[in-house]
C-alpha cells in the first residue's frame, strides 16, 4: 500500500514548494525509511536550479519501516543514517574499495567520468502521478524516503539523536574523510583550513582527532572563527574579504610555521577562486586538499606547486559508509567527535526557506529539519 506524505520538491528554477508525494511498496533490493531528521548543506540549495523537479535531500537519519523481499540485515524498527553514494559492489571501482565512486550508482561520479551510472527505482516516488527523482537517489527531505538497501547504515538512536546522526552522511564524513582517509594527517603535524563551516568545522574535528599539534582556521567570519576554535583550531585569522587569493592570510599562515608553511592545507569554502589557495599555505613537500567540491575552470601559478607539493580532490572524503560510519558513530560515543554541538538549530520542514537563509548567512554550523 502506498504512502501519501508532505516532501520538499525543488522546482529546478531557483525555488521550492512542499507537495504531497506518494511512495510505493518497497521493491526487492529496497527499504521504506520514515525519515526522522535531514540534515541541510549547500548541495540543497544548489538543487533548486538543477533544472528539473526532484525530491530534496540526501543527508539524514531515521527508521526502518518496510523492506523488500531480498533485503538481509535490515528489519523494521531499525534505526539507520542514510549514505548517497551508493555502491554497486560489482564495478571496477568497487572491487578495489572505491565504493564512494562507484560506476554504476554515483550520482556525482558515474557521469562525471563518462560511466552510465545505474538507474534508481523512480516509479517507487510519484508526484502528481508521475515518478520524480530523488536528490541523489535519496531524497530525504520527505517524511518517507524510499532506497536502495546499500543506502543505509544501522545505529543505535539510543546512544545518538536522530538529529545528530543526520548530518554524518555528507558534511560530517566529507570532513573527516578529506583529513583521515584522503590526506592521512599525521600526529604532530600543522593544518590550515580555508572556511569554518560544517565541512571545515569536521576538519578541525579531524584534524584534532588525528593528533595535529597546529590547527589555524581561516574565513572572513568572526562567528565561524569562534565556533572554530570551540572545535579545536588552535589558532585562528580573519581574512580580508578585498584578499581575493587569500595570499595575506598566506603570509600569516608561514609566520605561524616558521616561514616554511603548514604540513596541510584544506579548502572548504567553495570559491572557485580560492580553488588554488591551499597550495600558497603549505610548506614544500606540502599537502593542499580541495575539500569543497569545485568544479568550475581555474587558473592556477605552477610555482604554487614547487617543491613536490601534493594536491588532492577527494570526493566524500573517501568514504566506505561500511567502515567508516561505524567509525564516526564510536567517536561520537567516545565524546571525541562533537555532534550535538554541531547542530545549531532544528527546523520543521515548513521553516526550510529559513533554515536555507541561516545557512547562507552563515548564522549555523549545521541545520537540521526534524520530523515528527
Amino acid at each position: 500500500m502506498s504512502i501519501f506524505c508532505k516532501a520538499a520538491v525543488a522546482k529546478g528554477n531557483g525555488d521550492f514548494s512542499l507537495e504531497t508525494i506518494e511512495v510505493k511498496e518497497p521493491a526487492e533490493d529496497e527499504v521504506l525509511v520514515k525519515v526522522k531528521a535531514a540534515g541541510i548543506c549547500h548541495t540543497d540549495y544548489d538543487s533548486l536550479s538543477w533544472g528539473k523537479h526532484v525530491v530534496m535531500g540526501h543527508e539524514g537519519a531515521g527508521l526502518v519501516m518496510k523492506v523488500g523481499n531480498k533485503v538481509k540485515g535490515f528489519e523494521e524498527g531499525d534505526a539507520v543514517i542514510f549514505n548517497w553514494a551508493t555502491p554497486c559492489g560489482e564495478c571496477f571501482q568497487c572491487r578495489i574499495n572505491n565504493f564512494h565512486i562507484c560506476e554504476q550508482n554515483s550520482p556525482v561520479a558515474a557521469g562525471a567520468n563518462g560511466y552510465t551510472p545505474g538507474h534508481a527505482h523512480l516509479e517507487g516516488t510519484l508526484w502528481n502521478d508521475k515518478p520524480i527523482e530523488r536528490s541523489f537517489n535519496l531524497g530525504t527531505l520527505s517524511e518517507y524516503a524510499l532506497v536502495k538497501k546499500s543506502a543505509l547504515v544501522k545505529f543505535s538512536s539510543q546512544n545518538m539523536p536522530f538529529h545528530s546522526a543526520s548530518i554524518i552522511s555528507c558534511g560530517v564524513m566529507t570532513g573527516y574523510g578529506s583529513v583521515v582517509n584522503s590526506a592521512q594527517v599525521k600526529a604532530g603535524s600543522s593544518v590550515v583550513v580555508l572556511g569554518a563551516g560544517g565541512v571545515g568545522l569536521n576538519v578541525i574535528q579531524a584534524a584534532k582527532i588525528s593528533g595535529a599539534a597546529s590547527i589555524i582556521a581561516i574565513d572572513v567570519n568572526p562567528a565561524k572563527l569562534v565556533m572554530a576554535e570551540e572545535f579545536g583550531a588552535t589558532n585562528t585569522i580573519l581574512a580580508n574579504k578585498e584578499d581575493k587569493n587569500l595570499s595575506e592570510a598566506a603570509d600569516k599562515v608561514k609566520a605561524m610555521t616558521e616561514g616554511r608553511g603548514a604540513d596541510y592545507a584544506f579548502e572548504c569554502t567553495a570559491i572557485p577562486a580560492l580553488g588554488a589557495a591551499p597550495l600558497a599555505m603549505i610548506r614544500n613537500a606540502g599537502t593542499a586538499v580541495q575539500v569543497s567540491g569545485i568544479e568550475q575552470e581555474i587558473t592556477i601559478d605552477m610555482n604554487l606547486f614547487e617543491w613536490d607539493k601534493i594536491y588532492i580532490n577527494p570526493l566524500y572524503g573517501k568514504c566506505n559508509p561500511f567502515i567508516d560510519f561505524p567509525k564516526l558513530i564510536k567517536l561520537y560515543e567516545k565524546g571525541d567527535l562533537q555532534l550535538d554541538k554541531l547542530v545549531t538549530r532544528q527546523y520543521a520542514i515548513e521553516d526550510l526557506r529559513q533554515a536555507f537563509d541561516d545557512m547562507l548567512s552563515g548564522k549555523n554550523a549545521k541545520g537540521v529539519i526534524t520530523f515528527n
